[in-house]
């Protein structure tokens, strides 16, 4: 009787998870990073669309203790940009990568939640800079979620 050869199952979505969150993260610091320039240089040929971006960019929300939000959110995505990096040549960072990421993305979701609603209902205007932001980190949060949960079926 011949034995049965045993097939392995090989988790092949974890490097396109990987970089996936990768390339997200690096599109998010770009975009964070034209919000923090236009922010400084007040230029309005850089503001697309119906000029929300100037009133949402101007606004008092705009800034915490006088921080430009944008500063906060080329923060995170460098973070995760530097965690993946590290995940790659730390064991620690292997391990508990994933669940970093996951809180760093929760922390942004819900602020950018916070942060729409107020474009939405007290500024009354939508940046769409900020919305390309929201969506990033919402997509990052996702894979986060994603990765966590095939991490843990490991």
């Amino acid at each position: 009787m011949a034995n049965r050869i045993k097939t392995t199952s090989h988790d092949n979505t974890a490097p396109a998870l990987f970089w996936c969150t990768a390339v997200i993260s690096i599109i998010g610091t770009a975009d964070a990073i034209y919000l923090l320039i236009y922010k400084l240089t007040g230029n309005p040929h850089m503001c697309l669309g119906n000029g929300g971006c100037h009133n949402v960019n101007f606004s008092p929300y705009s800034e915490i203790g006088g921080i430009p939000v944008s500063i906060f959110g080329i923060f995170a995505y460098l973070v995760i940009l530097l965690i993946l990096a590290l995940e790659v040549r730390v064991k620690i960072a292997k391990e508990n990568g994933p669940l970093a990421i996951f809180g760093i993305s929760l922390c942004g979701v819900a602020f950018s939640v916070y942060l729409t609603y107020l474009e939405i209902y007290v500024i009354h205007a939508i940046c769409p800079f900020c919305v390309v932001s929201a969506i990033a980190i919402t997509f990052i949060f996702i894979l986060a979620i994603i990765r966590l949960v095939k991490q843990t079926a490991n």
